[in-house]
C-alpha cells in the first residue's frame, strides 16, 4: 500500500532559473483573448468542494472542470488551437492578436494559405482538438493513436473530418511515426513533445494550456497553498506551474505537485535521478490513465517543472479510479464532476493522502493540513464513456495501451 503513492522532492535549484516570460500575465492574457474570440468560448467552472475539504481535513478544495471546454469534453483543444493559430499567423506575417477565430476561419485566410494538413499523435483528446481546429479552418488533419486507444475517442476524431487510425505503437513511438509521415508528406506536426529543432509548436501548445490556469487564478476566492497537476509529457503541468509561479512568488508561491501513473512516470524518474538528464519509460505503459501514458518528458516543459515544481508523485491506477468515484458521487452540498481517468488522478491522490494513515509521512512532506487551500484540474470528462462506466459503476479498472 505504501508504494502505491511514491513521492520524490527536488531540492531548490541553485543559480538562475528558467525564464517564465512566455507564461507571464501579459502573455497569457493574449492567449486568453485568442480563445475568447471563439464563439463557443465559455469559462469552465471552478468547483468548490467545501464538504469534501472539510471531511478530508483541508481548508479548501477546488477542482477546475474541463469537461465543458468548447463542447469537446476536455481541455486539450486549448493547446492545439493556439499552436495552429500561431503557426498560421507566422505563415501570414501576422501576430496572433490579428487573427481571432472569425478571421482565422474566414475564406480570405483559407485562400491565402491554400491546403494544409496537420498531423499529430494522441490518445484521443489532443487529436480531437487538432482535428476540430483543422475542420473549422477547412483544412486537413491526420491523427495517429497508440495501441489500445479507445474506439470512442477514435470515432470522435473521425467525426471532425480527420483521417485517424489506431497504430501498433506505444505513445512515443506513435509520435515518431507521425513526425516521419509529416516529413514525407509536408504535413505540419502539432505535438506537445519537444526535441532539438522542434520547440516552437510545443511552446505554443504550453501557452495555449495556460488559458485554463488563468481562468482558475481569476476564479479562486483565495490564493492556493497547493496545486496538484497531472502530467503526461509535462506540457500541461508546465503551463500551470509556470503561470502560477509567475503570478504568486515568495511566501505566496504555491507548493506544486506533479502526479503521474506509476506505469508512465517519466517526470518522476527524471526528478528522482536529478542528474541533468531526462529519463524515459520505454515499455507499453499499461495504465487506465491513457492521456498520461507518455514516456518521454517534453524538454521545454521539464525546464519549467525542474525549477518551479518541488514534488513528483507516481501512483497506482486505483488512485485515479477512486478520484473518479469521489467526483462523480459528491458529498451533500458539493457539485458533481464527471471526470475521466486522466482527469481525476490528482483529486484521488489528495483524498488518499489525507484519509489513509499509510501516507501520513507523504502528507507531512507535502505540508497538507487544515490550513491548506488545494487546487486540482479535472482535465477531461467521460471521453471514453464505456470505460468510465466500467470504473465508476462496476468497479473495474480496465487497462489501456496493452
Amino acid at each position: 500500500m505504501k508504494n502505491d503513492i511514491k513521492l520524490v522532492q527536488l531540492p531548490e535549484r541553485e543559480g538562475e532559473k528558467t525564464s517564465l516570460d512566455f507564461l507571464n500575465k501579459e502573455t497569457v492574457e493574449k492567449v486568453c483573448n485568442f480563445h475568447k474570440s471563439f464563439p463557443m468560448y465559455k469559462e469552465t467552472p471552478l468547483v468548490d468542494l467545501a464538504a469534501l475539504s472539510k471531511k478530508l481535513g483541508l481548508k479548501n478544495l477546488f477542482v477546475k472542470d474541463e469537461s465543458y471546454r468548447f463542447g469537446l469534453n476536455a481541455f486539450k483543444v486549448l493547446g492545439g488551437s493556439f499552436a495552429i493559430g500561431n503557426y498560421l499567423a507566422k505563415t501570414l506575417g501576422m501576430d496572433i492578436s490579428e487573427l481571432p477565430f472569425e478571421k482565422m476561419t474566414s475564406p480570405e485566410i483559407k485562400e491565402k494559405l491554400g491546403d494544409i494538413t496537420f498531423v499529430t499523435a494522441t490518445d484521443g483528446n489532443h487529436g480531437r482538438g487538432v482535428a476540430w481546429t483543422a475542420n473549422q479552418l477547412k483544412q486537413g488533419a491526420v491523427v495517429y493513436m497508440p495501441k489500445g486507444s479507445a474506439k470512442q475517442r477514435l470515432e470522435a476524431i473521425r467525426k471532425e473530418g480527420a483521417e485517424a487510425s489506431i497504430t501498433d505503437f506505444n505513445y512515443d513511438e506513435a509520435v515518431r511515426y507521425a513526425y516521419e509521415n509529416g516529413q514525407k508528406n509536408n504535413w505540419i506536426m502539432v505535438q506537445d513533445t519537444a526535441w532539438e529543432g522542434y520547440t516552437d509548436i510545443p511552446t505554443w501548445i504550453i501557452q495555449g494550456y495556460a488559458t485554463m490556469a488563468f481562468e482558475a487564478y481569476s476564479q479562486l476566492k483565495e490564493k492556493p497553498t497547493h496545486i496538484f497537476i497531472q502530467a503526461g509529457v509535462g506540457s500541461l503541468a508546465a503551463a500551470v506551474t509556470g503561470f502560477f509561479s509567475s503570478m504568486l512568488t515568495g511566501d505566496d508561491a504555491p507548493i506544486i505537485t506533479v502526479v503521474e501513473p506509476d506505469k508512465a512516470d517519466c517526470l518522476f524518474r527524471t526528478a528522482k535521478a536529478n542528474d541533468g538528464k531526462r529519463h524515459f519509460v520505454t515499455d507499453d505503459m499499461a495504465t487506465i490513465m491513457a492521456g498520461l501514458a507518455c514516456g518521454e518528458p517534453c524538454s521545454v516543459g521539464w525546464e519549467v517543472l525542474r525549477d518551479y515544481a518541488k514534488n513528483y508523485i507516481s501512483c497506482a491506477d486505483y488512485i485515479s479510479a477512486k478520484g473518479m468515484r469521489i467526483l462523480g458521487n459528491p458529498l451533500r452540498g458539493d457539485d458533481k464532476v464527471i471526470s475521466g481517468e486522466s482527469g481525476a488522478v490528482t483529486l484521488g491522490v489528495v483524498a488518499e493522502i489525507m484519509a489513509n494513515p499509510d501516507f501520513a509521512e507523504v502528507k507531512k512532506e507535502l505540508k497538507l493540513d487544515e490550513n491548506s487551500t488545494v487546487l486540482c484540474f479535472s482535465t477531461e470528462g467521460d471521453t471514453d464513456e464505456e470505460n468510465y462506466l466500467n470504473i465508476v459503476w462496476d468497479g473495474k479498472e480496465p487497462s489501456f495501451n496493452k
